[in-house]
């Protein structure tokens, strides 16, 4: 019975969504009506129907916010990265999105200071100094500056009330959205809209506890310092509950601020490839990275050493990565800047992204025919949207299928790139993208590495020869063999490491 509510729920949850984009003239605006053809201008003009008088009020962004900022967390999160793509949708579109990164109605700071209290189980006072009114406030949770008792400032990020629920209703909402896609829609099929759903669903259970965020939030720190692309603030950890998080002050200016690109001196450039090779470097050299990284969760900090230097926050959504993965997207990556179009045909292969009864060789093609017009070309020169036509015609016609381990990555590459744009238009991914993919490359792939990994694997076996379980008596001629095979291992092991050092 509780399920058949659940699913109840969820559907008049979905449609009354859909009402609401209707109501205020989001779901077909008026605006698009010169970019549809005629059978879809008739369709959008009964659809506008609906429209009530905040249809006919503002710019579609606007409305489309609004309507975002209702529906509650998911459609917040949709708005975020919609955001980051003014390429596709167009700045003013984009810019009217962008308050529903930081800038939603806060709750008083007086019901924040008291779930502060209980999680932490003791009283303000205790731990801080001064507790300030909401700096900004976002889908799940606000942040409130503070002073510790040592004088120190940093961040409190508290969960709103409630916020529980409401998740968990949006996450029952998109779980039946992926389930009719898939029921109903079969072009959709492909997609794995229920993978689809439960990755995002398992991503968000994940940020209602900021005990995991305060985790990541210190391995990404440590991850980042080993490059210097970026960095993020300490996390204060008798400040750490389930619903409250306290980190070092982010030093800088939130990258959402539109003065802060026109500040004067201030190197775009630098700035748009840091970020791109943060991510990289995260991805493939640590195999976990920011899985949010949109205009709200970076700051700016002009007084960094050496120049303007990127800070990262709110840490909530993780992506990791195995190290097969980390090896296939290094090698797609390495093979673009080489523009070896047989070899990223042959990973694609090997990975499973593309069924095996495929022609190597046609993908290969079709990859050239995607890859060849963007090559070495600014990001304001290449049409993003023409692009993502171009990659969803051809993963369609080579049947890929969308793998849930990797939701976390694209969704992230996506944004990663837009936020890029925004930075520097004159932005050449594939030249930010090159020093951190080589260094992979050559660590990961080179013969050097890969006899290093022999000479590893041969430890392993000579330690389990070393100390086997008792064995059952054995004839003497048996017993001879097991020990030539225990000097022939030996041998091959103390071989890979003599190569394996003279080859560093």
């Amino acid at each position: 019975m509780g399920d058949l509510n659940g699913g109840v729920s969820a559907g008049l949850r979905l449609v009354g969504a859909a009402w609401s984009l209707a109501r205020a003239d989001a779901l077909a605006p008026r605006e698009i009506d010169p970019l549809l053809p005629p059978w879809a201008r008739v369709l959008a003009r009964l659809v506008r129907l609906a429209a009530g008088r905040a249809g006919r009020i503002g710019r579609p962004g606007e409305r489309l916010a609004g309507v975002l900022e209702r529906q509650g967390p998911v459609a917040i999160k949709l708005g975020q990265f919609l955001s980051t793509r003014a390429d596709i949708l167009g700045a003013p579109f984009a810019d009217d999105l962008a308050r529903l990164k930081d800038r939603l109605a806060p709750f008083p700071a007086a019901l924040a200071a008291a779930e502060v209290e209980r999680s932490l189980g003791r009283p303000l006072a205790s731990l801080f100094a001064t507790f300030d009114e909401a700096l900004g406030a976002a889908s799940l949770a606000q942040v409130h500056g503070a002073t510790l008792a040592d004088g120190r400032r940093v961040a409190v990020k508290v969960l709103r009330p409630g916020i529980e629920a409401r998740v968990a209703a949006d996450i029952d909402a998109l779980t039946l959205a992926g389930a009719l896609a898939e029921t109903f829609v079969p072009a959709a099929r492909r997609l794995e809209p229920r993978a689809f759903a439960a990755t995002i669903a398992r991503a968000l259970r994940l940020e209602l506890d900021l005990r995991f965020e305060a985790a990541g939030a210190d391995e990404l720190r440590e991850a980042m310092a080993a490059d210097g692309y970026m960095t993020a603030p300490a996390v204060i950890w008798p400040g750490v509950a389930r619903r409250v998080l306290t980190l070092e002050w982010a030093r800088g200016e939130a990258l959402s601020d539109p003065g802060v690109l026109a500040r004067p001196g201030l190197d775009r450039p630098r700035l748009a490839a840091d970020l791109i090779r943060a991510f990289l470097a995260q991805a493939l050299d640590h195999g976990v990275f920011h899985a949010d990284p949109h205009e709200g969760n970076l700051f700016v900090d002009f007084g960094a050493a050496g120049g303007a230097r990127l800070v990262a926050v709110d840490f909530g959504i993780l992506g990791r990565m195995g190290p097969d993965e980390r090896r296939y997207l290094a090698e797609i990556l390495w093979g673009f800047l080489r523009r070896d179009y047989p070899r990223i045909a042959a990973v694609h292969f090997e990975a499973g992204y593309v069924p095996a009864h495929h022609d190597r060789a046609a993908f290969a093609q079709a990859l050239r025919a995607v890859g060849e017009p963007i090559f070495g070309r600014a990001a304001a020169e290449v049409s993003m949207d023409r692009l993502l036509t171009q990659l969803f015609e051809v993963t369609a016609l080579f049947e890929m299928r969308l793998r849930p381990e990797l939701v976390l990555l694209q969704k992230t590459m996506v944004t990663v790139e837009g936020v890029g744009r925004r930075i520097d238009p004159g932005l050449d991914i594939w030249a930010a993208a090159e020093p951190v993919v080589r260094r992979w490359i050559l660590r990961e792939l080179s013969p050097a590495s890969r006899l290093r990994d022999l000479a590893a694997r041969a430890g392993a076996v000579i330690e389990r020869l070393a100390a086997p379980p008792p064995p059952p008596p054995i004839i003497p001629a048996a017993r001879a063999v097991t020990a030539a095979g225990f000097a022939l291992g030996a041998l091959t092991a103390a071989l890979a490491f003599a190569l394996a050092a003279a080859l560093r």
